[in-house]
């Protein structure tokens, strides 16, 4: 399959072009358009298991699958939400942060990690580990900044701001600052340490934000 994203950064779309016979798999809902050649099935991916994994993930409960059963055809994907979408080959292993899963090549295999909680503030994120050959499109809450860590290097990221990692990456929580009172006075939280080699993808803005801006989640 082939991936075109138009409309980068604040709208994107994913145009995805189908030869006769090839499939990709989407995120409920995710669908815009597409060609009469193309052929839909929705079912829970993988068992109930795995589905029930991908809805503590905050992914959806079902996934539909196009395929270009008819010919050869284009389906256009798109998020929920305003933001970006960038198309990533996971080969040994890519971390994904809940929510940010949009579609991917059927041959990628999923696994839901356990949730990983700072012990003291119980601030945590929930990550899904894909693996295999193809494409896997994330989606994102304004821009996605990717970041190249070398081996040994460390970098912290807000936990609202971090899309998807290298499974090669070291990570584990820590407060951002200090002392609970350096903590509070800097504005941020917990953030995640990482640690190279790898590449990580960022978000420029954070739904949760977006509710305090707007005077949302009453």
């Amino acid at each position: 399959m082939q991936v075109e994203l138009l409309h980068q950064p604040a709208s994107t779309i994913a145009k995805v072009t189908l030869r006769h016979g090839e499939s990709v798999r989407a995120e409920s809902g995710a669908m815009i358009a597409m060609t009469p050649t193309i052929e839909v099935k929705s079912k829970l991916e993988g068992g109930i298991g795995k589905a029930l994994g991908r809805l503590l993930a905050k992914e959806s409960l079902f996934q539909s699958t196009f395929t270009a059963s008819l010919g050869p055809g284009e389906v256009l994907l798109a998020p929920a939400g305003p933001g970006d979408v960038v198309a990533v080959e996971p080969h040994d292993g890519l971390m994904v942060t809940s929510g940010c899963y949009l579609a991917s090549d059927p041959d990628i295999k999923f696994e839901t990690i356990t949730s990983v909680k700072n012990f003291f503030s119980g601030e945590g994120i929930f990550l899904m580990r894909a693996r295999g050959g193809g494409k896997i499109l994330l989606s994102s809450y304004g821009a996605i900044h990717p970041v190249q860590l070398q081996p040994g290097q460390q970098y912290l990221v807000d936990t609202g701001h971090l899309v998807a990692f290298s499974a090669s990456l070291g990570y584990r929580l820590r407060k951002v600052a200090r002392g609970l009172l350096n903590t509070i006075k800097s504005g941020e939280g917990i953030v995640v340490e990482l640690t190279g080699p790898g590449i990580a993808y960022l978000q420029t803005r954070t739904p949760h934000l977006l509710g305090v801006a707007t005077g949302g989640n009453d």
